[in-house]
């Protein structure tokens, strides 16, 4: 029986560390490339979608929350050409704006891999479940802010610089209910994901089922109303 004193409590900076473990173990294993993050996280008051690709998925089950990244099309662009290259891909063939369709699918693909990598570590150490929905993409200019507001009765929100092995920065959001994760007893944690593996299935059901699904700025308020949102 575990004590008062022994009990581990996980609240929202360690659901935070979990979820940026998942962005670095997915886009290092997707891009060949060293991906980090800063050691400082920001508490902010509203999360957004910004210039230059973003991209959100809501998940709902033992605890509710939105998580987004934004990507500057430098960013954007050296993990998609990177992942492409290490697919095979002849860089003659890759495309050549941060606004192509491809770029965008690339990076909700990946989206839905991080956010899968993340529900699955939450089952293993937390022992509940949470439930995704489809990566959405927006390619946005400069002009347009997409502010996205979540209906959480007490929300924690936070942001965190990435930065890629050419030093190009995008940012991951993350809005959830306040809550925390008590202790009980002790317990075996199950296997982690392999992020290999992960990929091999994503890119095997890709032809069949497309993970993400890119739009224009134009259907971003009619999206957004459709989720509630």
């Amino acid at each position: 029986m575990i004590t008062k004193e022994e009990r581990v409590v996980y609240g929202t900076e360690d659901l935070l560390t979990t979820l940026c473990s998942s962005v670095t173990r997915v886009l290092n294993v997707a891009s060949q490339s060293r991906i980090t993050y800063s050691a400082m996280v920001q508490r902010i008051t509203k999360i957004g979608l910004k210039p230059d690709i973003g991209c959100f998925v809501l998940f709902d089950g033992g605890f509710t929350g939105l998580v987004v990244l934004n990507f500057s099309a430098e960013a954007a662009m050296e993990i998609y050409e990177r992942y492409m290259l290490s697919m095979g891909m002849p860089k003659s063939e890759l495309a050549s704006s941060f606004t192509s369709d491809e770029v965008s699918n690339i990076m909700g693909e990946l989206m839905n891999q991080i956010v899968g990598d993340f529900t699955g570590k939450v089952r293993s150490e937390l022992h509940t479940n949470i439930t995704q929905n489809q990566p959405k993409m927006l390619v946005l200019n400069k002009q347009v802010m997409l502010s996205v507001d979540t209906p959480l009765d007490r929300p924690e929100m936070r942001r965190v610089s990435f930065f890629t092995e050419r030093n190009n920065i995008f940012y991951l959001e993350l809005a959830i209910d306040r809550t925390e994760f008590i202790k009980l007893h002790d317990f075996e944690k199950s296997e982690d994901i392999d992020p290999d593996a992960l990929l091999e299935r994503e890119q095997a059901a890709k032809p069949a089922d497309a993970p993400a699904e890119a739009i224009s700025s134009d259907d971003a308020d009619e999206l957004l109303k459709s989720l509630g949102m």
